[in-house]
């Protein structure tokens, strides 16, 4: 059975009475070679076990059950379960769990599939729960490599360079845990229903260690925060809401000074290395206080 093949989506769909929902940003991809590209590069034949998020219709679970000896796929439809019973009935080492990504323990589900054993998480993500579905692939910890199709806005912002447009609260705190590589695009026409955006493959390798390591990351993660909400002021006046109820406006800026940062500089032209030393000299001078 060919899963990207429109007319069969159709038959599969029509047969089991199912009916997309743009609450769930429901997507089916028909061109069979982006699949197969998500599959072949995402680890998942070197690892043997893989955690995909959302398999829809199921087409590239099938390629990752083609790769790896056990597949588990959630899917918080319950809608699609019959559908995928149907369309993954010849796949061997798969496991469909009905669930909510974001309200399971990664980690715990890992242990109790694989034991020790190596693991990679896939996805092909709704635009509307990318971040937070990142986020819980990441603080996890269970997976070796993470391969999803994004909004390719948002691989772009979270492959982005200080000073860029794209740079944001969400890139440093990606790149704090992850080296993050887009391994190609994805245009919309290759969807039904067709999205408004282009897609991208964004592949996530976890770091053994963060790549800086402030002394105080929940104050670290505050700073960068702070800098973004307001990332049209300077760096000074954006850092009064964490900052401003121990130190003056002029205190802030020495701060600033003090690590080598301009007075006037916007938090958006910061590095991780950046933000980590003015962290920690913030915890110095929040300590002395």
């Amino acid at each position: 059975m060919d899963l990207c093949d429109i007319d069969t989506i159709r038959a599969v769909l029509g047969r089991h009475g199912f009916r997309f929902s743009k609450s769930l940003g429901q997507n089916f991809l028909t061109d069979v070679r982006v699949p197969q590209q998500i599959a072949a590069q995402s680890g998942a034949a070197q690892a043997g076990n893989v955690v995909e998020v959302g398999p829809g219709m199921g087409c590239l679970t099938a390629e990752l059950c083609r790769q790896a000896a056990h597949v588990v796929a959630i899917e918080l439809d319950r809608a699609l379960l019959p559908v995928l019973a149907e369309t993954l009935a010849d796949c061997t080492g798969l496991e469909v769990v009905q669930g909510d990504v974001l309200a399971l323990d990664l980690a715990a589900l890992c242990r109790e599939r694989f034991g020790t054993e190596r693991v990679v998480a896939c996805a092909n993500l709704p635009y509307y729960i990318t971040t937070p579905t990142i986020t819980a692939l990441l603080e996890s910890r269970a997976f070796e490599r993470i391969t999803v199709m994004v909004q390719k806005e948002v691989a772009q912002r979270i492959c982005a360079q200080p000073g860029t447009a794209a740079y944001s609260a969400f890139t440093v705190y990606v790149q704090y845990h992850a080296a993050a590589e887009i391994l190609f695009d994805v245009p919309a026409d290759c969807f039904v229903p067709r999205p408004k955006v282009d897609s991208a493959v964004l592949q996530l390798t976890p770091l053994a260690a963060p790549t800086v390591q402030p002394q105080d990351e929940k104050l670290f993660f505050a700073l960068v925060r702070a800098a973004f909400n307001m990332r049209r002021k300077t760096l000074v006046n954006a850092l009064a809401p964490v900052l401003g109820s121990t130190l003056n406006k002029d205190e802030i800026a020495a701060l600033v000074t003090s690590v080598g940062l301009d007075a006037r500089v916007r938090g958006e032209r910061l590095s991780l290395a950046d933000f980590a030393r003015l962290a920690d000299a913030a915890a110095a001078k929040l300590g002395q206080g």
